[in-house]
């Protein structure tokens, strides 16, 4: 079954809110299971007694919290499968990119491995690889941002 088949389907669970569907074409069987996170029950913990406090002194002015950012989702390219992400065809090879290199669309990025099969994960657009999200050999997730091209 191809990646464009598998990606409706997926895309067909999400929209329509079915929990599974299996779908079998000739000798390949594909289940798709969509599972939601049930939220774990909250405690609150015991209230003290408030306890006074010392005078101060003076008010010191508040410095303002420092934000990080991440990188620009944006313009990520995701994964269009669960699977685990591999950089290069074996471990003998070099990685299919790396950070800094320029890619055309249609360009090779990763391979992610989905029930024994790989895939090819090719870029969307040209553009800079700026930075790769996934380490070798992790699992990731439909969706997961996996490179960001600039």
């Amino acid at each position: 079954m191809d990646l464009r088949k598998l990606k409706k389907l997926i895309d067909l669970v999400e929209e329509s809110g079915i929990a599974e569907i299996e779908v079998t074409e000739g000798e390949e069987k594909v289940r798709i299971t969509r599972t939601t996170a049930t939220p774990q029950p909250l405690y609150a913990a015991p209230i003290a007694a408030p306890q006074p406090m010392p005078a101060a002194p003076a008010a010191a002015p508040v410095a303002a919290p420092v934000v990080a950012t991440g990188p620009d989702l944006s313009k990520a390219v995701k994964s269009p499968m669960v699977g685990t992400f591999y950089r290069a065809t074996s471990p003998n090879t070099p990685p299919f990119v790396e950070v800094g290199q320029t890619v055309n669309a249609g360009d090779t990025l990763c391979i992610i491995e989905a029930m024994k099969l790989m895939n090819e994960i090719e870029a969307d657009r040209s553009g800079v690889i700026k930075e790769i999200l996934v380490s070798n050999g992790q699992p990731v997730e439909y969706g997961e941002p996996l490179f960001i091209i600039e």
